[in-house]
């Protein structure tokens, strides 16, 4: 198994360098220009001095290896730096003796900056980040946690009557999107109830020891992690009920129930455990997916998150803030493929990469 993950993972550093250069170079096609957003007052030669300052005029070749050395050198060796609160070495000593002392940034370290906002992308990106991990995390868990025991019981009780009835469910979570249940939810829960907020209020300052505080923020959550959750669990429940009625089937499930042992123990311990491996497919695709689809949620309950950021960006042709968060959803996809590897040799002692 070790040997295998340093394989996986010395394939994943260039399968990481090419998915930067397609990004970069699709990216370098889309019109976007970072004086755009300059005042038309200011004149030609300082627009053109700030492009030369951004090395928007360089060769492709250049700009894409300066691009590179910022996002998979430099940015994370800063966060290592504001994480640990020591500077690596290439930074100033005196920083690092000033770091020492609890206070100050490593300077010294070129790193991305946004067009549009004109700070540094990655530090707008970590501000936003736990507001996408609230919503979206929380969707996708509860989605699995309610896919996996339902999809199982309706493989069990196949074309029965709580089969029938989680199939619709099913159907009807999986293809109406998010932008039509989302704002069906607001006009319920928000406009004609008054139940629940209309949208989300990315202000609230929680405070985990006051409970007026914390309901506020569990009020604000309920509606597009519930959305997200029936979305989630229609997803895992059509796998999970496929999966685990292929395995009743099997060989193995009739021996275990000629040798007398239990319904129960069958299905949680056997049936379940071997069904789960396309199910975690599915999720370790459905992680980094779920920042992608952060796009249409966050905008329809107003979640200041990485998705609601990225359309902003593009909206604005802030390519350098596009490239980082395009770039980190594709290192996502090869790090949680990687992870689902490993798991099915912890699910299923059979598979063995040696």
């Amino acid at each position: 198994m070790l040997r295998y993950l340093i394989r996986r993972l010395l394939i994943a550093v260039p399968t990481v360098i090419v998915i930067s250069i397609i990004v970069f170079g699709l990216l370098e096609l889309a019109p976007g220009d970072p004086t755009s957003q300059v005042p038309l007052t200011v004149p030609a030669e300082v627009r053109e001095a700030i492009r030369e300052s951004l090395g928007v005029n360089d060769p492709f070749l250049q700009k894409w290896a300066n691009w590179a050395q910022l996002m998979m050198v430099n940015e994370p060796i800063h966060a290592v730096e504001h994480v640990t609160g020591i500077c690596l070495p290439g930074a100033d000593e005196a920083a690092a003796e000033l770091l020492g002392s609890g206070g100050g940034e490593c300077p010294g370290r070129e790193r991305i900056v946004s067009w549009s906002s004109r700070s540094d992308a990655m530090d707008t990106v970590y501000q936003r980040l736990p507001q996408t991990v609230w919503v979206l995390g929380l969707g996708l868990l509860f989605g699995f946690l309610l896919a996996v025991p339902v999809g199982t019981l309706q493989a069990y009780k196949q074309y029965s009557l709580f089969d029938n009835i989680g199939t619709i469910f099913t159907l009807l979570g999986y293809s109406v999107p998010v932008f039509v249940i989302g704002p069906l939810f607001i006009w319920l829960f928000s406009v004609k109830l008054g139940w629940l907020p209309t949208f989300y209020d990315t202000t609230l300052d929680v405070t985990w020891t006051s409970l007026s505080s914390i309901w506020s923020q569990i009020r604000q959550l309920l509606m597009p992690v519930t959305v997200l959750t029936l979305f989630n669990a229609a997803s895992f429940g059509r796998f999970t009920r496929g999966s685990v009625l292929e395995n009743l089937n099997q060989s193995y499930v009739r021996t275990a129930r000629s040798k007398g042992l239990g319904e129960f123990p069958i299905v949680s311990k056997h049936v379940l455990r071997n069904s789960m491996i396309p199910v975690i497919t599915l999720l370790a695709l459905q992680i980094p997916g779920i920042f992608a689809g952060a796009i249409i949620t966050e905008n329809v309950f107003r979640i200041n998150g990485l998705g609601q950021l990225l359309l902003i960006s593009i909206r604005q042709s802030d390519i350098p803030m596009v490239q980082s968060l395009v770039f980190i959803f594709a290192v996502l996809v090869v790090v949680f493929n990687i992870l689902a590897d490993v798991l099915y040799g912890i699910l299923d002692p059979r598979i063995r990469y040696d």
